[in-house]
């Protein structure tokens, strides 16, 4: 109170006394639940006090603790983005196709309405995903995808339904995934490399995920359907800091024995042009290769990359839609979408 029992004087121009919704209710001469329910907009507060509770918390410099008011409502207007990194513990979310699809995800995230956290994960135990959908932080999960994770995904997606993942989708799994068929899609890119008239295919990839280790069998199936020998797998890491080096290791000990390259991401090929023509060996004319993802890059280097198209932009927004629908309390199923060969310059 001011020397003169006002109450003006007590917060009038030192709008920091007003810390909490106690002082702007002591303020306004109101009880602290009404201070709650009109700055929340609530229409059981008139709007004649609304706009006056309003009023003096501007004046005042005062904003409400949002995080706190989420956990009173037990809604935190937050979706986890995940990237699990068992296989590759060397990879950056630098990685082009990281980039590509959070891009859209977080579009579509915000566009509805909620906060996006992003964390990526090296595991080094079983409970890692228990912990994030457990931290009483989040709404829902995006976890972008399987890495050698399927197991503990699975154990998660049995009692905790607001979770899509991108990734491979197998009959009878728990989880809802999104993704492309990688088995066709790499039936398409072995069946391009013979059509191209290439006998001594390498997939340059590891075969340690869900996604790729279907992508290399595509290619396989291809191959033994067409008389083709059976393609060389070449371990290569989607970790940037040692892709080059690898594939220029494989090509030394190989090269003379293989004419195609069906590469397991666009990133693989296209470091595999570049360690090509650097060793002066051109593409496709001597050699050509097939990527996997169409990543926009795939159309910017020279030679433009041949490669099959899964779908990103449209494959994000199936997450966002399926994951809404689950936190909601719908049921949303996979979504698998078909990969498309989107032929070009370098086979």
């Amino acid at each position: 109170m001011g020397n003169d029992g006002s109450e003006d004087d007590a917060f009038g121009d030192g709008g920091d006394r007003v810390r909490n919704m106690a002082d702007l209710a002591r303020l306004t001469g109101v009880h602290v639940a009404t201070v709650s329910r009109a700055l929340a907009d609530s229409p059981l507060v008139s709007k004649a006090t609304r706009d006056k509770i309003k009023a003096l918390a501007a004046e005042h410099g005062f904003r409400p603790n949002e995080m706190a008011r989420r956990l009173r409502v037990k809604r935190s207007n937050m979706i986890g983005v995940v990237v699990p990194l068992g296989h590759e513990q060397r990879q950056h979310l630098s990685d082009p196709f990281f980039m590509t699809i959070l891009g859209h995800l977080a579009d579509g995230v915000t566009a509805n309405g909620y906060d996006l956290m992003l964390s990526r994960v090296v595991p080094s135990g079983d409970d890692w995903l228990d912990d994030i959908v457990d931290s009483g932080m989040l709404d829902g999960v995006l976890v972008i995808g399987q890495s050698d994770q399927l197991a503990v995904i699975e154990r998660t997606a049995a009692r905790y339904r607001q979770m899509v993942v991108w990734g491979h989708h197998r009959a009878g799994q728990r989880h809802c995934a999104v993704g492309v068929d990688n088995y066709l899609g790499g039936r398409l890119a072995g069946e391009r490399l013979i059509e191209r008239g290439c006998r001594r295919i390498a997939f340059m990839g590891e075969i340690r995920t869900l996604e790729l280790t279907e992508r290399h069998a595509g290619v396989r199936d291809m191959c033994a359907e067409r008389g083709v020998d059976a393609p060389l797998q070449l371990d290569t890491h989607l970790a940037s800091d040692v892709m080059y080096e690898e594939i220029a290791a494989h090509w030394d000990a190989v090269g003379g024995q293989i004419d195609g390259i069906a590469a397991a991401s666009d990133v693989i090929a296209m470091q595999a042009v570049r360690v090509l023509a650097d060793r002066g060996v051109r593409v496709p004319d001597d050699i050509a290769i097939v990527g996997f993802d169409d990543l926009p890059l795939a159309e910017q280097m020279v030679p433009r990359l041949t490669t099959v198209r899964q779908d990103i932009a449209r494959g994000a927004r199936a997450m966002t839609d399926a994951l809404l629908a689950r936190i909601a309390g719908h049921d949303a199923p996979s979504v698998v979408m078909a990969p498309q060969l989107v032929v070009r310059a370098s086979a």
